[in-house]
């Protein structure tokens, strides 16, 4: 069986529900479903130190690896410490070098740069601020130094890291794990259900869809996302009677889904938004719901390319014009939800682990 390394700089977390934590537990799935046996590397520093030293025992005494993958935390490389403190400040990137020293390929998916916006670190002081920053470029530095491929999930969010050539950088956007096809659901209501999975707030404003709502009583729309989030900005908001929001995960949203017609990734866009993949985006595409997404978005641009919805203004009106069409035409989300199934396989978690494996090894 070939053999890889999985690096991550904390611990991992098999309850994670935050998408920076889910996406580790699913590459490392992944990668032993295409026929890798995973050495894992992750916790605090001092768990590390001690994988990494039996890890280099073993490359020393003759044992290969095709390649080692890591990805990145939303925090920078040194202050991933509980207390963030660098405390090993030549840990990780001294065993990236010594695997290239072996001739071990090593390809880091780099997660977001959030701190190269203005609204990074409102919550933080003057100096924290600035050292995270001046950690966040180190990561770069080495990156670049280190690292043969550089995952990002978009190939727009380059244009922001000017200290690194375009060459390095792939793309690797989230993925799904719904490998089958699912069976067709014969809906013959008169009513269409729309359903939002995920964060709200100021990167996530839905007060066009909100507005627009009120105009159809043949329209449903269930808002799920986290009790907290909804209490912080539920008073921006007008509930309607065919407005339903709840709290629920996991295998509970299959129940969600199983009554769906339509997904909504329709939030304002923002600068953020142009290069950001959610989650949500592939978790549709699994589970082979037709999209409304707002344009000026990376996820309205991937809708329209692919067909797989429809890509619209963030406005009111586009809004209504295109649910009048929907209702008067059901069919048109029925050729929508054709064409996921063809693209539906392409964008699984195994996919997204084959391409690494194609790179790193070619």
């Amino acid at each position: 069986m070939p053999k890889m390394i999985f690096h991550y700089p904390l611990p991992l977390n098999p309850n994670a529900t935050a998408a920076s934590g889910i996406r580790p537990l699913r590459m490392i799935d992944a990668f032993k479903e295409i026929g890798y046996h995973v050495t894992i590397i992750d916790g605090y520093g001092a768990d590390r130190k001690d994988k990494i030293a039996s890890l280099k025992q073993q490359i020393l005494s003759g044992v290969k690896f095709d390649f080692l993958y890591s990805e990145s935390s939303t925090q920078p490389t040194l202050l991933t410490e509980k207390n963030h403190l660098p405390k090993y400040p030549l840990l990780d990137f001294a065993f990236m070098n010594f695997c290239k020293i072996h001739n071990i390929k090593i390809g880091l998916f780099y997660r977001d740069i959030y701190w190269l916006f203005p609204e990074y670190g409102k919550d933080l002081s003057f100096i924290k601020k600035y050292l995270a920053k001046l950690f966040y470029k180190y990561d770069l530095i080495k990156y670049n130094s280190l690292v043969d491929s550089i995952y990002l999930p978009s190939i727009h969010m380059s244009k922001y890291i000017h200290t690194i050539p375009v060459s390095k950088f792939k793309t690797l956007p989230p993925g799904h794990n719904i490998y089958n096809s699912l069976p067709e659901i014969n809906n013959q209501k008169d009513t269409i259900n729309l359903l939002y999975i995920g964060g709200l707030g100021s990167h996530y404003q839905m007060h066009k869809l909100f507005k627009a709502l009120k105009n159809f009583k043949q329209i449903n729309f269930t808002l799920c996302t986290r009790k907290k989030e909804w209490e912080n900005i539920k008073d921006e908001y007008k509930l309607l009677n065919n407005i339903n929001i709840v709290h629920k995960s996991g295998k509970e949203l299959n129940e969600l889904y199983q009554k769906t017609d339509i997904a909504i990734l329709f939030v304002k866009p923002q600068e953020y938004r142009e290069f950001a993949a959610p989650v949500k985006l592939f978790e549709y595409i699994g589970q082979e719901k037709p999209i409304i997404a707002s344009k000026g978005t990376l996820a309205g641009e991937f809708v329209e390319k692919n067909d797989i919805g429809w890509n619209i203004d963030y406005t009111e009106v586009a809004l209504k014009t295109l649910l009048t069409q929907l209702i008067n035409n059901k069919d048109l989300i029925l050729m929508k939800k054709k064409n996921i199934k063809a693209i539906k396989a392409n964008h699984t978690w195994k996919a997204r682990a084959r391409k690494v494996q194609e790179d790193l090894i070619s």
